[in-house]
């Protein structure tokens, strides 16, 4: 019976993805077919490990089956007319990890973007304090955002190595380097200190905040993730394992944004 019982629910399960999703999908759609999309998405990629724990697989399956995932991602945001895009890859908390998972995690990212940067279609920006990578990974980085800088289609932050905390520090630090080496004093550095001069120093100076920032996984929270700059932005907490995230749960996030009176703070 057990076995009839899992055999019927696969069946189920089965008929869903092929009959009734796509129809439902096409209905989304159609549904966000003349609302404004969102200009910048920031994405915090959840549930890698607990995905291939779920199915009995070591961890780097999950990661790389989390690294398929992105270009699906991409595609859904240039359909959907996003302009900007940030992944969350890996935090500075991250790097804590047992050499045995990092490195392998490190590999993967370093594969994952450089095939991101061949594919010609994105402009690739590395935001996170690169200085604690290890050099082949921040090297190719750096590398993947000189060879794209000059394409069109979507700005794409690829964040590595990054703290929310880290960020705002290091941007005080520039902004204080900066005046110091025009011979500022510190009072007269104070004097000038605002929200917007820091914000001219973040990783993403010069890009407009998220409007929308989705995390999957269930974890209804931002770890930290762009935390300057989505303090106007909406949310959206997706049940689903990354590496299990379709487009309907990315049009789903739309059709929530969408529906959402923004205030800006007001």
């Amino acid at each position: 019976m057990s076995d009839l019982n899992n055999s019927l629910r696969r069946q189920v399960k089965h008929v869903l993805k092929a009959v009734i999703y796509p129809v439902y999908e096409r209905r989304l759609v159609r549904q966000l077919a003349d609302v404004v999309a969102p200009q910048h998405v920031g994405v915090i990629l959840d549930g890698n490990r607990r995905w291939a724990r779920s199915s009995g697989s070591p961890s780097v399956e999950g990661h790389r089956a989390g690294a398929r995932k992105i270009i699906d991602l991409l595609g859904w945001c240039e359909s959907a007319r996003v302009k900007h895009v940030t992944l969350w890859l890996l935090s500075t908390d991250n790097l804590d990890r047992p050499p045995s998972e990092l490195e392998p995690l490190l590999e993967i990212i370093k594969e994952t973007v450089w095939a991101l940067a061949e594919k010609r279609r994105w402009r690739i920006h590395a935001v996170g304090a690169l200085d604690l990578l290890p050099n082949d990974l921040a090297a190719m980085l750096h590398h993947a955002e000189d060879i794209t800088k000059d394409l069109g289609g979507i700005n794409l932050n690829i964040a590595v190595g990054y703290g929310g905390r880290r960020e705002i520090s290091d941007a005080v630090r520039s902004l204080l380097k900066e005046h110091a080496a025009e011979g500022r004093s510190l009072v007269e550095v104070t004097e000038l200190l605002s929200p917007e001069k820091i914000a001219e120093h973040l990783y993403t100076a010069g890009q407009p905040d998220p409007d929308l920032v989705i995390r999957t996984s269930g974890e209804q929270r931002l770890s930290g993730f762009l935390l300057w700059q989505s303090v106007h932005s909406e949310f959206y907490f997706c049940d689903a394992y990354w590496p299990d995230f379709r487009r309907v749960d990315f049009l789903r996030a739309l059709r929530s944004y969408a529906a959402r009176h923004r205030r800006f703070g007001a």
